[in-house]
């Protein structure tokens, strides 16, 4: 970066700036985020003017180099936006474009710089060949504006962008909105995500809500069309709208192969949330119903609904339902999906699951810790059971441990100050490492403030610590929060995560 200064300053001696020509700063800086497949808009760059004088100036040329791009090729369209002085990112006014994308990149025109600090943003769209293993790098080398220098000033050096994968998008299917992701790797290699299609809008239950599937059979670099796993049609002679089940967890037995899917369904309450509209009960007239589906051929066709809710719900409690991401299947075969309820006082509780006989009968927890919700369970090498919980009070995650399925809690040496969490889901999984070291993965928003910062962390010793060279900022932007890992092998490991109503889905390296 420090020769790029100099050689701008260079060139202003060579092309007649002189002491009555204002020097005008050019930054660059960026967020770090993914530039997604499938995706129209991917902002790579963001480059600030800072016009110091009292006058506007033109801009007339931008120069971009993608000296860093793998691959030249991934990359079908280049657009520059300009947003005046509003600093974030619109592709509302098109500064210039190309078609081609090259290493060396100009592009032309007749921009209004108003006093004070202009910004411009350089968008990729990429092209049908691009693969989740291209890395895509661009830079401003060049500017140029009538009556003034360009001087860029020094900064840090910018990381290039992954490339992910748009798994859905809004308006995908006439959706409105896709939320909730879980995510498995069956032992034949197979992605099975799942997520909330949200028809009508992006609001909770409930609504017109399904759970949805996509599936990979090449590790993430494509997906299959959109499934319909569980759909409670017009059940009871009411609407889809009055029929909603979301909010799913998925779980895959290596022993059988099976796959299955937990979800939420409502029954009624047209216009209603569902964490406040469930009433104790079993029917479905009166509570949140605990439904199950599953799958013998890696997801390809679903069963129909199974209902749970008389195994394990009791009558007085308002709702009991899954923790939305992922269950496991222990060591020994038991299946086991993180759950929550709410008592008969309305006060919340995370729990597990758990069935010992392949999942033809289900049974429940104890409340591991008041005022908690959507939780994640891993097997620690023990063989005991550590349940790490989104909590109310806000600040860090929640994690408690079992031995006896629920029956009893005891709290983790890193509850309430190892992870920090916005008050959000979060992922928890079980990695091997080469040559076959166990370790664990976490992925969360990883700041107490808000849905920012989402960050993939790894632990070596059964959760006890998540040192900070273990962390990998994933994607800095604001989301929706949610997200789903699995293992996909020793080097890789894959992460569904949300934006605002869409799922995302990036490989992410962990053998180095």
């Amino acid at each position: 970066m420090i020769k790029f200064v100099f050689g701008l300053f260079l060139w202003c001696g060579l092309y007649g700036c002189n002491s009555s020509c204002p020097t005008i700063s050019l930054r660059m800086d960026k967020q770090v985020a993914p530039v997604f497949i499938r995706q129209e808009e991917n902002s790579v760059l963001h480059i600030q003017v800072d016009n110091t004088t009292d006058k506007e100036l033109v801009l007339n040329k931008l120069v971009l180099s993608a000296k860093g791009t793998s691959r030249i090729e991934a990359v079908k369209q280049v657009r520059i936006y300009f947003t005046g002085l509003n600093p974030n990112f619109s592709s509302t006014v098109l500064f210039g474009h190309t078609q081609d994308a090259r290493e060396v990149n100009t592009f032309k025109g007749q921009q209004a710089l108003k006093p004070g600090i202009n910004h411009f943003w350089v968008s990729v769209c990429l092209s049908e060949n691009a693969l989740l293993s291209d890395k895509i790098h661009f830079t401003c080398t060049d500017a140029t504006l009538s009556d003034a220098c360009v001087v860029v000033a020094d900064s840090l050096p910018l990381l290039s962008s992954a490339v992910g994968y748009a798994v859905r998008l809004r308006g995908d299917d006439q959706v409105n909105a896709y939320r909730i992701p879980g995510l498995v790797c069956t032992p034949k290699g197979t992605l099975i995500a799942v997520y909330d299609v949200r028809y009508n809008s992006a609001v909770d239950l409930q609504e017109n809500i399904d759970v949805g599937v996509s599936r990979s059979v090449d590790g993430g670099q494509t997906w299959l069309p959109m499934q319909i796993a569980m759909d409670m049609g017009e059940w009871g002679g009411r609407s889809h709208k009055e029929n909603g089940i979301g909010d799913p967890a998925i779980l895959v037995d290596p022993q059988t192969g099976r796959v299955w899917i937990a979800g939420l369904w409502l029954h009624g309450n047209p216009g209603k949330r569902a964490w406040w509209a469930s009433k104790p009960g079993i029917t479905p007239e009166e509570t949140g119903q605990f439904v199950l589906a599953y799958s013998d051929d890696d997801g390809a066709t679903w069963s129909e609904p199974i209902n749970i809710t008389s195994q394990v719900k009791k009558k007085e409690w308002y709702l009991c339902f899954q923790g939305p991401g992922m269950g496991i299947t222990t060591q020994e075969g038991t299946l086991v999906f993180p759950a929550q309820f709410k008592d008969k006082n309305q006060v919340p509780y995370s729990t597990i699951i758990y069935s010992k006989d392949k999942g033809k009968t289900w049974d429940i927890g104890t409340g591991a810790r008041s005022n908690t919700t959507e939780a994640q369970v891993v097997e620690l090498t023990d063989g005991s059971l550590m349940l790490n919980m989104r909590d109310d009070r806000g600040g860090s995650r929640a994690v408690m441990i079992t031995k006896d399925f629920g029956k009893t809690w005891t709290e983790h040496v890193s509850s309430r100050s190892a992870l920090p969490e916005p008050v959000c889901q979060a992922s928890l999984i079980r990695i091997h490492l080469k040559g076959g070291k166990p370790a664990l993965a976490f992925f969360n928003p990883a700041n107490t403030q808000g849905r920012v910062h989402s960050t993939l962390k790894i632990s070596l010793d059964e959760g006890v610590t998540w040192p900070e060279k273990y962390h990998t900022l994933v994607y800095e932007p604001g989301s929706y929060g949610y997200s789903c890992l699995t293992q996909i092998d020793s080097t890789t490991l894959g992460v569904l995560y949300e934006g605002a109503g869409e799922l995302y889905f990036q490989r992410l390296n962990i053998g180095e």
